[in-house]
């Protein structure tokens, strides 16, 4: 069985990669402040790709700005679209007129299906 083994290599826990002829692009270092808990995050992005505006702040999982010249980033929210409700979409359809007809017809049918009808009508 010994003669089996492997000798003088851990398997998995040492590269046979080395770093020689490796050259690494260059990189830049950002800032960024959250507004919440006031901490600055920093990240390293390659010196050729543009720094977003807005990163999660490490600290507390806020939105942090970027800092540019010692000052944040003020980020425009303004184009954000705000999510419909499913009642926003049907207002969008139809009137609350038209809605409440809908639903007077919708119980009446449901009531005459049921054998019941309009109490205190």
């Amino acid at each position: 069985m010994a003669d089996r083994s492997l000798r003088g290599m851990r398997l998995g826990a040492q590269s046979l990669q080395s770093e020689e002829g490796v050259s690494f692009s260059p990189r830049v270092n950002h800032s960024y402040r959250c507004g919440t808990c006031g901490r600055d995050t920093v990240m390293t992005f390659s010196a050729e790709a543009e720094a977003p505006e807005a990163w999660e702040c490490k600290h507390c999982g806020h939105e942090a700005s970027l800092i540019v010249d010692s000052k944040p980033v003020v980020i425009d929210h303004s184009e954000d679209k705000v999510a419909r409700t499913h009642w926003d979409m049907l207002l969008e359809r139809r009137t609350r007129e038209e809605l409440e007809e809908l639903l007077e017809e919708r119980l009446v049918a449901l009531r005459a299906r049921r054998g019941t009808s309009k109490v205190g009508a």
